[in-house]
């Protein structure tokens, strides 16, 4: 990328790259949502709860997410070089990781579901409609950890159509068959949130077996038994060292996000409810800003690595723009679908009153959270400076926004809405230090520094 660069030129090499990730992201979203979305016909409670049951695959996802980056890394540089047999390598160690996490989440909703359910919220129907979704789709668990890696695996050896395939034709699978076994379609039962429990397990469930079946073709990279028996001690080192401040930011962000919906799942039905639908709809429109944000920390990643600094600051600055339009965008179309939303969840009259305030305040959070994902998700890392992110979500949301929620929702007793408003205040607060942190251009200062210190040691 050049000074002279048009804006329609940047915004063709932009949106290239955005859209497909876009594309994925709303897969995702749509995936983790469908059964909650699928439940507003059956009743209140079983949203609310199958809601609540879902953030442990949240935390899950995000655990999943630190060993996905750092198998990416590894991938991508031993087998851009030809060496298949690291590849494989660093396959076996991940799949061990993969493998233990996914018994850990699987023996624990399994075993002790209502105790998990408990954290969540306090109301008994909840718990109990909570913990039958959770023992059933243990399951799925076990699928996920071991999909999400092939997955991987496929974006980073020339195969992304194939992964992107795969998750697509499972998120269509998965949302049939939801239709199919929660209403009783086709002369079926109805099995409400065990249908939607049971079509997650078998959606699952085809995503590792295709995934499988994909990798074991001639020239891709085999998981090899051997490997798993011995791994590699030096390429779980480098491994650990890329994953370990991800994993952290991962966490400290995600615990810091669940908190809230635990904060919320101890006020009430109603409160339950809304929160989740209000989620929906922002997770289902804020796709667009996340491909905006992964493709920033690309491209301006691709400009650092070339020594292209000064080409980097004008990306940059008019990726800034463009998220800045996208993210007004954003909030404006949030409170465009409001109607239809309110319309379409059919809850109470009151958890409509509070999905109907909520949407609102959904609207500048998802307009903030697009400045910030693009520079503390994206830019900065790309730079080197992952460390101001894990500082950020520290401070802002476990030092300010969570004690001040939990102070607001149990000391104080202040109304659904106005603690509602109080959590959904991070992204403002980390919009400011981010921009002020981004002028500074020390995402930029840092690859100078390492490029003078390599071309020193060179000498």
């Amino acid at each position: 990328m050049q000074s002279s660069i048009t804006w329609r030129e940047f915004l063709r090499q932009t949106l290239t790259l955005a859209l497909p990730i876009a594309f994925q992201q709303l897969m995702l979203a749509l995936s983790s949502c469908a059964d909650t979305l699928m439940l507003t016909n059956v009743g209140q409670n079983e949203l609310s709860a199958v809601s609540l049951a879902t953030q442990f695959q949240f935390i899950f996802s995000l655990c999943l997410a630190a060993l996905t980056l750092g198998m990416s890394i590894l991938v991508a540089q031993y087998w851009g070089a030809g060496n298949t047999n690291a590849v494989e390598r660093v396959l076996a160690f991940i799949m061990l990781y993969a493998g233990g996490l996914s018994l850990v989440f699987f023996a624990l909703t399994l075993l002790i579901p209502e105790t998990l359910m408990s954290i969540m919220t306090n109301d008994i129907t909840l718990i109990a409609i909570g913990s039958q979704y959770l023992r059933v789709s243990s399951v799925s668990y076990l699928f996920i950890g071991l999909s999400q890696m092939y997955l991987c695996l496929m974006k980073n050896v020339g195969a992304a159509v194939t992964g992107m395939t795969i998750s697509t034709v499972g998120v269509v699978v998965h949302v049939a068959l939801n239709a199919v076994l929660i209403y009783g379609w086709f002369g079926l039962p109805a099995l409400g949130i065990f249908g939607a429990a049971i079509s997650t397990v078998f959606s699952r469930a085809i995503e590792l077996v295709w995934s499988v079946l994909a990798v074991s073709r001639n020239g891709r990279p085999r998981l090899r038994v051997s490997m798993m028996l011995h791994p590699d001690v030096a390429l779980q080192k480098d491994f650990w060292k890329y994953s370990l401040p991800v994993l952290g930011n991962e966490l400290v962000w995600g615990c810091g996000f669940t908190m809230y919906t635990v904060i919320m799942g101890h006020l009430g039905t109603d409160a339950v409810a809304a929160n989740s639908i209000a989620n929906i709809v922002k997770d289902l429109l804020v796709c667009l800003s996340l491909g905006l944000g992964n493709a920033g920390g690309i491209l301006v990643g691709n400009l650092l690595g070339r020594n292209a600094f000064e080409q980097a600051k004008i990306m940059g600055n008019r990726l800034c723009v463009l998220v800045a339009i996208v993210g007004i965008g954003t909030g404006l179309l949030i409170i465009a679908v409001r109607p239809l939303a309110l319309q379409w969840a059919g809850l109470t009259p009151q958890a409509t009153h509070y999905l109907s305030v909520m949407l609102f305040i959904c609207a500048y959070y998802a307009a903030c959270g697009c400045m910030t994902n693009l520079t503390i998700a994206g830019i900065f890392p790309a730079g080197g400076d992952s460390r101001f992110g894990l500082v950020c979500d520290t401070i802002v949301m476990w030092l300010i926004v969570v004690p001040i929620g939990l102070l607001a929702a149990f000391v104080w007793k202040l109304p659904v809405l106005a603690v509602y408003a109080l959590l959904n205040t991070d992204e403002c607060l980390k919009m400011i230090p981010a921009l002020l942190h981004y002028r500074k251009y020390r995402w930029v200062n840092n690859v100078t520094r390492q490029t003078d210190s390599a071309a020193v040691s060179n000498a």
